[in-house]
């Protein structure tokens, strides 16, 4: 539900009342797959982002791979996930269908898979980060809710690309989840944006977070309880 009700706002709000460039597709399709990926990402960010202090009572008494946590925690959230997306999916079929809508899907949906797995590792990536810095800066954690909302706008969701100044484009580029749901769109729809360039440069981006994030858990698990 809350997808839907999301999708809605966005596309009276910033499709209709304000007129925000959709990249000529369909206003509703474009919100909802801007939605359901976005929202898969902020809740595994903001589920992990608790790790360490919402399972010391756990991690303090019974050994086990610390990682599992996290972990779990983003495949248990592809759950809620898989069910907007087939929500998506039969929305689009519709539109499809009556002919409501001139979209197509295009080869790149073969790519979709690989855009949930990135989003999975991005979003466990930054929540393990923020994680493993609040077992000592707790005030962080009160501005996860806030960032993830101001990286929403500078995010795709809301709007097109078509909003984006050209020279600022390189620049815009460098958000990793900017190309996933770019890719994500252009494989159902068949118009819209895809960089091979800006797509593995966030996979690039993704990837070295991960490592990060890893090195990092490592290295906090060892002593955290003293801090927690």
């Amino acid at each position: 539900i809350q997808p839907l009700m999301t999708t809605l706002i966005f596309t009276v709000v910033f499709g209709n009342i304000a007129g925000l460039p959709t990249d000529g597709l369909p206003k509703f399709l474009f919100y909802m797959a801007g939605t359901i990926l976005w929202s898969y990402f902020s809740s595994v960010v903001n589920a992990t982002s608790n790790t360490f202090i919402a399972n010391s009572h756990i991690m303090g008494k019974v050994y086990f791979p610390r990682l599992a946590v996290p972990v779990s925690t983003s495949l248990s959230n592809i759950i809620s996930f898989g069910i907007q997306l087939a929500m998506f999916i039969v929305i689009y079929l519709i539109c499809i269908l009556t002919g409501s809508a001139d979209i197509m899907p295009s080869f790149y949906l073969l790519l979709v898979p690989l855009v949930i797995l990135q989003l999975m590792l991005l979003s466990m990536s930054f929540g393990v980060i923020i994680s493993s810095l609040t077992t000592k800066y707790r005030d962080l954690a009160m501005l996860v809710g806030f960032g993830l909302q101001l990286w929403q706008y500078a995010t795709p969701v809301a709007y097109g690309l078509q909003l984006i100044p050209q020279k600022w484009l390189g620049l815009y580029m460098l958000n990793p989840v900017t190309p996933s749901i770019l890719t994500f769109r252009y494989a159902f729809f068949g118009t819209g944006y895809f960089s091979v360039g800006y797509y593995l440069l966030s996979w690039v981006i993704t990837l070295a977070l991960l490592a990060i994030s890893i090195m990092l858990f490592n290295r906090i698990e060892k002593n955290f309880m003293d801090t927690v």
